[in-house]
């Protein structure tokens, strides 16, 4: 689905208004991408509860992380078909509402294997992230997509930081209400996944595709091409090396963050001895720099593109993603509680802001498959944790040697933007829409002609 050929797109965010569609589906992306990462780590800071309860080894524990992130990168991939051919606003909906079954389910599990199908099930509600970028990207201009991408993106994650905090404070409610740890955390889980079902239904009755209506009905007013387009366009995307490149990118950043908010609140735990309730409220700062880490990553990515075109956009990724491998190794070797706190939460800026800029660069990529490469991008996320999350499920290594392993990693991805490039023709393309958009036209992408569209998806 061509998205250059949407109309009426926001050139700013008035974030105290809801009177636009566009403003509308700005706090509602956000808010359902919350309660959905919510919900997927929902059960993360009670972990040292649910070890104990099931008897639990380290690499059990292990490979139910690995599962809570593997399921994602399939479904991220589909659904980032399903919104170009059937519209966000359908396409999310669905997936909250079923996602919340397994959410509220996981209290079911009596063992090991049940405990790691119903995480596996939960995953793939972080599919919802692709949905978010998607319909941000549709609702807002060249000039401030990165910023709306980001913002969307970084207050959705911060449920992963307060997950972190409020979890432990539901099951010391339960359990102040008479019952027992080992049923307090099943019946914990049951908030978020009732939150997640009612939240489907208000995005399906507050939100529309894109400014000017759903994509069936501009679909049938001739607005937009037919749905069967979409199909084409999946392969272009999959076979430009770009997107595999930002693909590790992405990993190399979301990756972390979703191995660091699978293991914070136990790390901290296990190695600096203190209770549970402590260790998730520090592992929640983590999470919670995402209030304003991911804003400026889009922010200083949308700067670099007014200022140095789309390849400002990906320098300024590069250097950001090479100063978050080095601050994640200074992190790894803090020993006292001190200083490994201040450590985690320049890191933790870092990671943000480098999703916040591989973001202000996936919607210039290919606009004929937006869905399909923040699909595939997304998904690089998830295949970054699985890698990561191998790691922590080694009985010979040790949490912080982790921590430096997957700093050195990352430092190494950084290199991967030089294969991210545009070609002239694509580059002096967008910043005629730009300029068109700060001067206050409507921008002319939708006449621009098809070859020249075609173009972006091939840039060398």
């Amino acid at each position: 689905m061509d998205t250059a050929q949407i109309r009426n797109k926001a050139s700013r965010i008035d974030l105290f208004s809801l009177k636009s569609m566009q403003m509308r589906t700005f706090h509602m992306t956000w808010a359902a991408f919350f309660l959905a990462f919510f919900g997927w780590f929902g059960i993360a800071p009670l972990m040292a509860i649910v070890r104990e309860d099931l008897d639990l080894s380290k690499a059990e524990v292990g490979n139910t992380i690995i599962a809570s992130v593997a399921i994602t990168i399939i479904a991220r991939l589909v659904i980032g078909y399903l919104s170009d051919r059937y519209g966000p606003r359908r396409t999310y909906t669905g997936l909250l509402i079923l996602g919340s079954l397994p959410v509220m389910g996981i209290g079911l599990a009596q063992s090991y294997e049940t405990f790691l199908l119903f995480r596996l099930g939960i995953g793939v509600i972080g599919a919802s992230f692709v949905i978010t970028q998607y319909h941000t990207s549709v609702m807002f201009g060249p000039n401030i997509v990165g910023t709306a991408n980001a913002t969307t993106a970084g207050w959705g994650n911060l449920g992963g930081g307060v997950t972190q905090m409020v979890m432990p404070l539901v099951l010391t409610v339960a359990i102040a209400l008479g019952v027992g740890e080992a049923l307090g955390w099943r019946v914990a889980m049951i908030v978020p996944g009732i939150a997640l079902f009612l939240t489907g239904i208000a995005y399906y009755r507050v939100t529309r595709d894109a400014p000017d209506g759903d994509f069936r009905e501009l679909r049938a007013r001739g607005m937009l091409p037919p749905s069967d387009e979409s199909k084409g366009s999946f392969w272009s995307a999959a076979r430009d090396h770009r997107v595999w490149a930002l693909f590790l990118i992405y990993g190399a950043c979301f990756g972390i963050e979703l191995t660091i908010n699978n293991v914070a609140a136990l790390y901290f735990h296990d190695r600096f001895a203190i209770g549970i309730g402590l260790a998730g409220v520090i592992a929640g700062l983590f999470g919670l720099m995402n209030i304003f880490a991911r804003t400026m990553g889009g922010f200083f990515g949308d700067r670099a593109g007014i200022r140095f075109g789309l390849r400002g956009r990906v320098l300024f990724l590069g250097g950001v993603l090479l100063m978050e491998g080095l601050a994640l190794m200074f992190f790894s070797r803090m020993d006292a509680l001190l200083l490994a706190i201040p450590a985690m939460l320049v890191f933790s800026v870092l990671v943000q802001m480098s999703e916040g800029a591989t973001f202000s660069v996936v919607p210039f990529i290919n606009r004929k498959a937006l869905g399909t490469v923040a699909g595939i991008v997304g998904a690089g996320g998830n295949a970054g944790a699985v890698a990561a999350g191998f790691l922590f499920r080694m009985e010979s290594l040790a949490y912080q040697d982790a921590f430096l392993y997957m700093g050195i990693a990352v430092v190494a991805a950084s290199s991967l933007v030089l294969f991210v490039r545009f070609t002239p023709r694509v580059e002096a393309l967008e910043r005629r829409r730009l300029r068109e958009v700060l001067a206050g036209a409507p921008p002319s992408a939708g006449a621009l002609p098809e070859a020249a569209i075609e173009g972006s998806a091939g840039g060398k």
